[in-house]
């Protein structure tokens, strides 16, 4: 496997763990233990989330996200809490993924990871907060769950087509930035109808 699939796969997982973090430590953990991602012997340092106590952690913590961001409100606060964990989680998945050879490639792998998690936390949290500003619950759970079902799906596509990681991270980096863009725009919007609403001072 060239740098550039490594690269690739390291750059989608830890874009999805700015999601989804708990479950794409799990459901990569639960696919390696059942032989259902074919991950080659280069990134057999992520044979520690096969773990039973990885899982078992990982998977309870999955299941309190997946309740905590169906609730309108209870999802931003949990996304709060988070923007300091989902960050280091990916930084650490990227790390895991880069074989520890090449001393240079783990430390960019370990901050471009970073990176991408917080900007893919950024842009969840954002489009997450101005889909609370609805008075009706449908359109947060209907965002979550199309967040739980492309994490999932993405995170397998990402091992089972190592060539294409490199265009999936891309396809996930626009939908962040496209993300942040929309929330700024409504935000900067809403701020805007609030000044026009306000009485002048005297």
């Amino acid at each position: 496997m060239g740098i550039m699939e490594i690269i690739g796969i390291a750059g989608s997982v830890s874009l999805l763990a700015g999601w989804r973090l708990y479950l794409s430590i799990f459901a990569t953990g639960l696919a390696m233990r059942f032989d259902a991602l074919p991950v080659p012997e280069h990134l057999a340092s992520l044979g520690v989330l096969e773990n039973p106590w990885v899982m078992g952690i990982a998977a309870v913590a999955a299941i309190c996200e997946f309740l905590a961001d169906k609730v309108a409100f209870l999802d931003s606060f949990w996304d709060t809490v988070h923007t300091f964990v989902r960050p280091v989680g990916g930084a650490l998945l990227a790390l895991a993924i880069v074989g520890p050879s090449d001393p240079a490639t783990q430390v960019v792998a370990f901050i471009l990871g970073g990176g991408a998690a917080l900007a893919a936390h950024g842009g969840k949290a954002g489009a997450r907060a101005v889909v609370n500003t609805s008075p009706e619950p449908v359109s947060n759970f209907a965002m979550s769950t199309v967040e739980d079902v492309a994490t999932a799906g993405l995170l397998y596509a990402a091992y089972e087509y190592p060539y294409a990681a490199g265009a999936i991270a891309l396809v996930l980096l626009g939908i962040t930035i496209w993300l942040l863009l929309i929330a700024r725009r409504i935000i900067k919007k809403l701020f805007g109808q609030r000044e026009a609403t306000e009485p002048p001072s005297p």
